[in-house]
């Protein structure tokens, strides 16, 4: 009787510990603060939205380790859109269904687009902490929807900024057949030309060229005072710069943000020194610093402008989730929306993130920088603003 006695309160153990094991996973995940990121690993939007990414991942891994939000752990929940705008709906709608209470898309800008679609319909927190483009806020009226990546008229702006106080009087543009490229083009040509600035020559490398000495064979004929790369297509630009150098150019070359990205101390290695451009990204800023090495340190790696618009991008939610005090959706809406004077690592000195009444883009109008590049390295900021 009491063998029999035993056997059932061991079964009654086994069973319970056999039920709490089986639990624990689920209540940790159940005490989780999911948030969701749409990201691209295979498609043409990589090579700009994994080091997002990794920015992203950095911040989650730098928060839990203090603790996390609201008291408990953040959940990364990570899906690939491969920059497909439909892929990313339906991967946003995932996240939606897994209980993401806010989704951050690193992805392409027509991707992010439509997952618009779908964070506006279920009232979801959505934000791009990297996507430039001017018309994401303004194409759907979508009151969940952020943006703080700088836009491009706030870029173009810098430029012509540090251009007028250059005094350049005429210019010439070089740039690519992309959509973008051409887009980009048409939006300096109008600024420069609003300026008051002349422009002497107007030339485009074409996607797919090997050489781009006819085009600046032509920008040496115009003797312009300064040369505008508007082109966002790599190999065009390598061309650009190849051409500039070997037919012995020496106009000062200012070039669009595209040239911000790390791949060009590599791919244009012994072709860059000089080359000023437009950022968002300033070493010498304080909060900076103690980013650049912190992540070194996590990472092994030296983080760039990229991982920093991730970066910021998480902190800013979390900085929303703490002040509204819950993870329920509207309240994180309005918390979001009231985000004022937040400080992150991206921008100049003086650069903060806010949002103005009725308006959801963030990025500081004069946080923009512009650098030059120095022995193949970006470095020092010669200029910060658009005034």
């Amino acid at each position: 009787m009491k063998s029999h006695s035993l056997r059932i309160v061991l079964s009654m153990l086994a069973t319970a510990t056999t039920g709490a094991l089986m639990w624990a996973p689920s209540a940790f995940a159940q005490n989780t603060i999911k948030i969701g990121m749409i990201t691209d690993k295979v498609g043409i939007a990589k090579a700009y939205a994994e080091p997002v990414a990794a920015g992203v991942s950095f911040a989650v891994k730098e928060l839990n380790a203090k603790g996390g939000l609201l008291g408990r752990q953040i959940e990364l929940l990570v899906e690939d859109d491969q920059a497909k705008p439909d892929v990313s709906a339906t991967v946003a709608r995932k996240l939606v269904d897994a209980g993401a209470v806010f989704i951050l898309s690193v992805s392409l800008t027509p991707a992010t687009q439509q997952a618009q679609s779908v964070t506006k319909e279920s009232k979801t927190p959505h934000m791009t902490p990297s996507n430039s483009g001017d018309t994401l806020t303004t194409q759907i009226d979508n009151p969940n929807f952020w943006q703080t990546g700088p836009l491009a008229s706030t870029q173009i702006a810098t430029l012509l900024s540090y251009a007028k106080n250059k005094n350049y009087k005429k210019v010439a543009l070089v740039g690519d057949n992309s959509d973008l490229g051409q887009l980009t083009n048409k939006f300096f040509k109008a600024g420069l030309e609003s300026a008051g600035i002349q422009i002497v020559a107007e030339e485009v490398v074409p996607t797919g060229a090997t050489t781009a000495d006819p085009q600046l064979q032509k920008v040496r004929a115009a003797n312009p005072e300064a040369l505008f790369m508007t082109g966002i297509v790599t190999g065009p630009n390598l061309l650009i710069l190849k051409s500039y150098r070997q037919l012995g150019l020496k106009t000062p070359v200012l070039a669009n943000y595209n040239m911000s990205v790390p791949v060009y101390m590599t791919a244009a290695k012994g072709l860059i020194d000089g080359v000023t451009f437009v950022d968002a990204f300033d070493p010498a800023k304080p909060a900076t610093q103690r980013f650049i090495e912190a992540f070194k340190k996590d990472s092994g790696t030296e983080p760039y402008n990229l991982n920093g618009y991730g970066y910021d991008g998480i902190m800013l939610v979390a900085d929303a989730i703490t002040r509204a005090g819950s993870t329920d959706k509207e309240r994180v809406r309005v918390a979001m929306q009231a985000t004022k004077a937040y400080k992150g690592v991206m921008g100049g000195v003086d650069a903060t993130y806010g949002f103005a009444e009725g308006k959801r883009t963030g990025f500081d109008m004069s946080g923009m920088v512009v650098r030059v590049y120095e022995d193949d390295k970006q470095g020092k900021v010669l200029h910060v603003g658009s005034k």
